[in-house]
């Protein structure tokens, strides 16, 4: 299972890396679009969204060292935060990854508004397909959370089987995180 993964995550990579080869190529030959279009963008909220996503990686992996300790759930009080189990890890990371698909929505409005649309030009083409597509791994992986939280409310016992697919979940979110942070890099930061 954990090496079909990383096989499958590889071809993703590919995918993304065609979308980056897209973005490249057409800015590299209309600079002035770009320099008009990317002056729209919130480079501030953009960074507060990447961050929250970024957390959630790290929340996602407390819930990995949790599930391979064998931990599903908490031992204390919800407060007690040293003694959540992967469930709440894993929640919290769902929690964090949905308010980074409404940021990404709440951007998608603004951008709007300012009349950038997927076809008003070959940057807003390229800006809502890269990202769009990140949207729907995000969304892909808010519902692999639920699933594995939903199977250790299920199941009578967390097993080793249980544990290794917060493990391979897990793979699945970072990497939609390290997507991000070069998607991120490319449309906000190299301007």
């Amino acid at each position: 299972m954990t090496v079909g993964t990383i096989v499958w995550l590889s071809s993703e990579l590919m995918f993304f890396a065609a979308l980056f080869a897209a973005y490249f190529t057409v800015r590299s030959a209309a600079p002035e679009l770009w320099a008009q279009e990317t002056a729209l963008l919130n480079l501030q909220f953009a960074t507060a969204n990447t961050t929250i996503l970024v957390l959630s990686s790290f929340t996602c992996q407390f819930g990995v060292f949790a599930a391979v300790r064998g931990r599903a759930g908490r031992e204390g009080s919800l407060l007690q935060i040293g003694k959540w189990g992967m469930r709440e890890w894993f929640i919290l990371s769902y929690i964090m990854g949905a308010i980074f698909i409404g940021g990404q929505a709440f951007e998608y409005a603004e951008l709007v508004e300012h009349g950038v649309t997927i076809q008003s030009s070959a940057y807003g083409s390229l800006f809502y397909l890269a990202t769009g597509f990140h949207g729907i791994h995000v969304v892909g992986g808010l519902l692999a959370f639920l699933l594995v939280i939903g199977r250790t409310y299920v199941a009578r016992k967390f097993t080793h089987e249980q544990a290794v697919s917060a493990v391979v979940v897990s793979y699945y979110w970072h990497f939609v995180d390290v997507v991000w942070v070069a998607l991120f890099a490319a449309i906000y930061l190299i301007q």
